[in-house]
């Protein structure tokens, strides 16, 4: 069939819709083609999937960061107490800026040292999405007007004493425990946590019920609590399951 027709006529017996797949085939294989040509550098693979030339540019960048060991050199006593701090990973010029100017010229050139309240909460302000156990506070409400560095060394930010609220750290839960039906319930209710929690909460980790007779101490039909707490039998209800893996007990949807 070929041989006998020219290629234009066997392209019109191809189904229409075979033929307009074609021309968006072939108008985006013309485009890719053509972007390559005009926009990829010419280095573009030469070591890989990034531009080789790219390395030379940032070459040319000047400067800035003086890096840990120029900060240790200087400041020796700073840094060993940082170092077996919770502020351990956190390199100097974090806080106080880029350093090389100050390294160069250390008469002249004072590196910056954060005394406002505005900058500490950008890591210690309460935030959700920051992980379970990393210290978090109000602004508004923590120690309010009070510069950070008056409680806290930036070098050792122990707190000068363990936080006496379960909310210092999980700001989260607290919040919505306080608008649910056990807003009432004290943690250590339902949670039993060894006091080094509080400067190792990873390490040392607080108990959570582990058997459906601990929340029927108030939920069981024959629980001896007030008549308006929802009530279930224990031996039906919710089979072999352990309460929370069914209801968030710190805001139970039951009434």
């Amino acid at each position: 069939m070929a041989g006998r027709f020219p290629p234009w006529r066997v392209f019109a017996t191809v189904p229409q819709q075979v033929r307009r797949l074609a021309i968006v085939v072939v108008v985006l294989v013309a485009a890719l083609i053509a972007a390559r040509a005009l926009l990829v550098p010419p280095t573009f693979g030469d070591r890989g999937h990034y531009r080789a030339a790219s390395v030379d540019s940032i070459e040319k960048l000047p400067i800035r960061y003086a890096g840990h060991d120029a900060c240790a050199m200087c400041h020796p006593q700073e840094v060993q107490t940082k170092a077996a701090s919770f502020h351990r990973g956190v390199a100097c010029e974090v806080c106080h800026g880029p350093a090389v100017q100050h390294t160069t010229n250390p008469v002249e050139v004072k590196p910056p040292a954060p005394r406002d309240r505005t900058f500490c909460p950008r890591c210690h302000a309460f935030n959700p999405a920051r992980p379970t156990g990393f210290p978090q506070i109000d602004p508004v409400q923590h120690n309010p007007m009070r510069p950070c560095f008056t409680c806290h060394n930036p070098h050792d930010p122990t707190p000068p004493h363990p936080p006496e609220s379960c909310a210092a750290c999980h700001g989260e839960i607290a919040r919505t425990k306080a608008v649910s039906p056990h807003f009432q319930l004290a943690c250590t209710e339902c949670h039993q946590a060894d006091p080094r929690h509080v400067q190792s909460p990873r390490q040392w980790l607080p108990t959570k019920p582990a058997s459906r007779e601990f929340c029927g101490r108030c939920h069981a039909t024959t629980a001896d609590s007030p008549r308006e707490i929802p009530r279930v039998e224990l031996t039906t209800h919710g089979e072999r399951y352990v309460c929370w893996q069914c209801h968030y007990p710190h805001h139970p949807e039951a009434r």
